[in-house]
């Protein structure tokens, strides 16, 4: 299986306040990881490390084969926070978004906002979108430019069920088109159908991986 990203004992210090503490993790093409852990434990610092978008402290890092700042136009993040202009549609949102890969290969807006389930002729702005909408635009976003490795960041957060399960629904068709994702959650329930390795970590540290390929699991 074709390795996405290597992780070897990375830490991320901010001081004397360790975030991220001797990580090590391989992950490989098309699988979908689902990181676990309470507030604190480093799950979006690990995201942050991965997109290219913090440096860490100590150890070292490959994602497509490179750094992750040289690989960023392959990567897709999705923070917590929307990241859209809510006094615009989700196409407006889009259109602008889209002007920044020009460079590269690019999903028309249309076609990402369909790829989500919104309909691209929707007159609303984002403002007025429920939860579960925000978050799919804000996907569509992250898929404009068809990135390889994903890296979503609570992206089930103050959805409803039904919308979950529709983002769960198009995650796993973006999981078979062998993109890697990695993303975290605090509904365990919700993910671990989409998951194939389960990752908890607890005060910046690796505690547990549960590979359920392999049916194994490896405490730290």
């Amino acid at each position: 299986m074709p390795i996405t990203a290597q992780l070897e004992t990375v830490s991320k210090l901010y001081g004397t306040f360790a975030a991220l503490r001797k990580v090590s993790l391989t992950l490989e093409a098309g699988c979908c990881y689902v990181l676990l852990g309470e507030n604190g434990a480093g799950k979006s610092t690990l995201l942050r490390i991965l997109a290219g978008l913090l440096r860490p402290t100590y150890g070292t890092i490959t994602v497509l084969g490179t750094s992750p700042q040289e690989a960023r136009a392959r990567i897709g993040y999705m923070s917590h926070a929307p990241m859209l202009y809510e006094e615009y549609t989700a196409a407006e949102n889009l259109r602008y978004f889209a002007d920044l890969y020009r460079a590269g290969p690019c999903l028309s807006p249309e076609d990402a906002l369909r790829s989500v389930g919104l309909d691209p002729a929707l007159t609303r702005p984002v403002a007025q979108y429920s939860q579960g909408m925000r978050q799919r635009a804000s996907l569509a976003r992250v898929l404009l430019s068809q990135p390889e490795l994903l890296l979503l960041d609570e992206p089930f957060s103050n959805m409803d069920i039904g919308s979950a399960h529709q983002m769960l629904d198009l995650l796993a068709r973006i999981k078979a088109e062998q993109r890697t994702i990695v993303l975290t959650t605090h509904q365990r329930e919700l993910a671990e159908p989409l998951a194939d390795s389960l990752i908890t970590l607890v005060a910046g540290s690796v505690n547990a991986v549960v590979d359920k390929a392999r049916s194994t699991t490896v405490n730290a």
